[in-house]
């Protein structure tokens, strides 16, 4: 009887019009419904509602141009043109102070952004880097109008409303596995990241076919940003920037550090040179050409 009296009375409240709507919207049924701004709809799925974000009216747009008119972020022509490469292997050997973690942030923020539920990573040498690449995301993150908030799991972390992710990874092989899926894989002051380590990230682009690029300015010939700049072959393209080519950059200032940091340091920070170690007897280059395939090792019984 009691089960009766329930079920009646469920069927009285089924039959009731909802308060405060019209009687064309009490009709109305589906699994979307549009709040009175129209700013965003509500998806019923087994009594969960999810909050859904309309379409980017300006995802189309080139990169270059989404970052200009959304993250109000003026690319020069080289970050311009960076911004809007589409290879899946980039190596950007780039001058001190030319601003690569501020445009590959802008990057990051984009990709995030017209990519529902994509996965950006940038690794960098220390945690502390790691996080001034997060504190200018976020920055970006604000421009568009969004609180900057973390995914819950990740302390260096942002978690945009259509659930896209950039995850701030510190230096560190041992504790940087576990993560898949990977859209967008970014290594920053890469010329400074341990092969270990970027032997242990790459993986993470398997499933995905996602992007991988370097950016750094040199450090000697050695490592595996070295090996993909000089060696890499057709697989990567390459973006080299000299301080010559900074607008922001003054020539005063060159001639300054050059006569303070004398002419291999500069060649270095500033030129994008791969420099030998002042440590090393010979040039690398020499040692490299004195080493012959077709000599058969001599077996001393």
């Amino acid at each position: 009887m009691l089960g009766d009296r329930t079920l009646g009375a469920a069927e009285k409240m089924a039959k009731r019009k909802p308060v405060g709507t019209t009687q064309e919207a009490a009709k109305q049924t589906g699994p979307l419904r549009r709040n009175q701004a129209g700013k965003a709809k509500v998806e019923e799925t087994g009594g969960v509602e999810k909050l859904g974000i309309p379409p980017d009216a300006d995802r189309d747009l080139e990169p270059a141009e989404w970052v200009r008119k959304k993250l109000k972020f003026a690319p020069d022509a080289i970050q311009a043109r960076l911004l809007g490469l589409i290879s899946k292997r980039v190596v950007l050997n780039c001058t001190r102070q030319w601003g690569k973690s501020t445009v590959t942030a802008a990057k990051a923020i984009h990709e995030a952004s017209v990519r529902d539920g994509s996965l950006t990573l940038v690794v960098s040498p220390s945690a502390r880097q790691s996080g001034e690449f997060i504190r200018k995301a976020s920055e970006f993150t604000r421009r568009l109008g969004h609180k900057v908030r973390g995914d819950g799991d990740n302390e260096m972390s942002i978690l945009l409303p259509n659930q896209s992710r950039v995850v701030g990874l510190p230096g560190s092989e041992a504790t940087i596995r576990g993560f898949s899926a990977v859209s967008l894989l970014l290594v920053d002051e890469a010329s400074r990241v341990e092969d270990e380590l970027y032997l242990a990230i790459r993986p993470m682009l398997a499933a995905s076919n996602g992007a991988l690029w370097l950016m750094s300015t040199p450090f000697g010939k050695r490592g595996f940003f070295y090996e993909a700049w000089d060696r890499g072959g057709a697989a990567w393209e390459r973006v080299e920037v000299t301080a010559e080519k900074c607008p922001r950059i003054s020539e005063e200032h060159l001639k300054e550090e050059r006569r303070t940091m004398g002419e291999r340091w500069f060649r270095q920070e500033y030129l994008c040179e791969f420099v030998d170690s002042v440590s090393g007897v010979f040039d690398r280059d020499v040692v490299e050409a004195a080493i012959r395939e077709d000599v058969k090792p001599l077996d001393i019984p």
